[in-house]
């Protein structure tokens, strides 16, 4: 297959005769982060992390998406860390969107290039370092890894996007599919990572509304997004960031595939408590 383009923030600030009003917005049920947003004043630095910064889309908040945090990371060449995580119980997805990584898994040495993804159990102990001339960027989900009887994290592997045949959605004649990172029948994984691509003109043709929290990290092209109860244009390089049952559908608008990187809890019972 060909390369993909792979959408990322680009930092930076907007000009002083920029009109400072955008599609930023943040509700009961969902946010949409626009790429401006990514710029260098809104970067964070991690402990552990050199010649890094973050932006942080996502994280836990009571009342909202609880299971996960998802960052834009972008490391220069030679940077990275040997400790990215203290929080052992965490469990990792890489996508890596430019540049190339070289990560280091349970001593095992593993090479991502664009379109590479990584997943890293808990427990494990991982290096993260950027290779060659460019920085590289990619998006990091973490979820602390929910346990089931009978079963056990799944190991880490890596792959590459490009080397899977995306899945068609049934009745849609190819123009909605889905490549899926994550083994949907592996019932180890209470996380799935896929790429969701539509093709100009393609639809989610219902309103989802479903227990699933998502974050959508819009890698190519355009879409416009039904959320609760409004519109929203996104475009590459924008964060959708969505709580429990919110309703949502989609259309794909312009001359080129709208895809996005999509996260979301699966396979566990819910908790009949609110604090475990």
């Amino acid at each position: 297959m060909s390369a993909a383009p792979y959408a990322f923030p680009a930092g930076g600030l907007p000009a002083q005769s920029a009109l400072m009003t955008q599609r930023a917005v943040f509700t009961e049920s969902y946010a949409v982060i626009p790429r401006a947003c990514c710029a260098d004043i809104t970067a964070s630095a991690l402990p552990g992390w050199e010649g890094t910064r973050a932006w942080v889309l996502a994280r836990p908040l009571s009342g909202f998406a609880e299971t996960f945090s998802q960052y834009a990371m972008e490391v220069r060449p030679g940077g990275g860390s040997t400790n990215p995580d203290d929080d052992a119980g965490a469990q990792h997805a890489l996508f890596l969107c430019a540049g190339a990584a070289a990560i280091t898994i349970d001593g095992q040495p593993h090479h991502l290039t664009p379109g590479g993804f990584a997943y890293i159990p808990p427990q494990a102990e991982w290096h993260l370092h950027a290779e060659g001339s460019e920085p590289a960027r990619f998006h990091w989900i973490r979820k602390r890894w929910q346990p089931a009887p009978g079963l056990a994290p799944a190991p880490a592997f890596t792959l590459n996007e490009q080397d899977i045949t995306p899945t068609p959605m049934p009745d849609t004649e190819g123009r909605w599919a889905t490549t899926r990172l994550i083994d949907p029948a592996d019932m180890r994984h209470d996380m799935h990572v896929n790429i969701v691509t539509f093709q100009p003109g393609g639809t989610i043709p219902f309103e989802e509304t479903h227990v699933m929290e998502h974050g959508l990290a819009i890698l190519q092209g355009k879409g416009a997004y039904r959320l609760n109860r409004d519109w929203v244009e996104v475009e590459a390089g924008d964060f959708i960031w969505l709580r429990a049952f919110c309703p949502q559908a989609c259309y794909a608008g312009g001359s080129e595939p709208f895809r996005y990187l999509l996260y979301k809890d699966v396979n566990r019972h819910a908790p009949l408590t609110l604090n475990r």
